[in-house]
């Protein structure tokens, strides 16, 4: 983690990003340019993804060894996920009111996002409802773990079972159909890549803030 070529990476990445996803050309659809919307909408989802599964597995790690680390990084993945998964919401709901003509059509996916969401909310809730930090640590380990695996059929699994307007859901053509000649892949790719080390770059820096922090605490105690 204190390496830095990755964090450089990180912003080369996201600015050729910014760059290419608005100036690049993309393909002549139906929806026209808010197709360049995928470039920031969908990469958060897979951020999102990315870091609730390291929180998870720390989760796990913190259940075998009952490391305080492995706590404090679960916490942090999770809250970095949890801001990735808002700023996924609000991109999409950017993009349908653009596509489809309402911020919120009661889309599957949509609907199970926002479920999703609201499930790793209350992960929060239940750690500040504890005083004692290691029954806090444990009961949230186990809840991560419970909140994962609700996400992955929320998000992956069930709104495919049901009528969608979403890309690649109930017949509709999948992003590749889209990119037929590559264009849109050369930034796509990127953007997952550049948004997912920007996540551990920022879960870096708050799990460093938060292990000064409980430093200081116990030095005052």
């Amino acid at each position: 983690m204190k390496k830095t070529w990755w964090k450089i990476l990180a912003i080369v990445l996201l600015v050729y990003v910014h760059i290419g996803g608005l100036l690049f050309a993309v393909p002549r659809l139906r929806i026209h340019e808010t197709i360049r919307s995928l470039y920031f909408h969908v990469p958060m989802w897979f951020g999102m993804t990315f870091m609730f599964l390291i929180s998870v597995v720390y989760a796990i790690r913190y259940l075998v060894t009952s490391s305080k680390e492995d706590d404090i990084r679960s916490v942090e993945f999770a809250n970095v996920g949890t801001a990735f998964g808002v700023l996924g919401m609000l991109t999409g709901m950017v993009w349908a009111h653009y596509a489809w003509g309402l911020f919120w059509h009661g889309d599957p996916k949509q609907v199970g996002a926002a479920i999703a969401l609201l499930v790793y909310l209350a992960y929060f809730v239940l750690r500040s409802s504890f005083q004692n930090q290691e029954q806090r640590a444990r009961l949230s380990a186990v809840y991560n773990i419970f909140a994962f695996a609700s996400m992955i059929p929320l998000i992956f699994i069930i709104p495919r079972l049901y009528s969608s307007m979403h890309p690649g859901d109930d017949g509709n053509p999948a992003f590749n159909a889209y990119d037929l000649d590559g264009r849109m892949r050369l930034v796509f790719y990127p953007a997952v890549i550049g948004w997912f080390f920007m996540g551990l770059w920022i879960s870096s820096l708050r799990i460093r803030y938060r292990a000064l922090n409980e430093k200081i605490s116990e030095t005052e105690l």
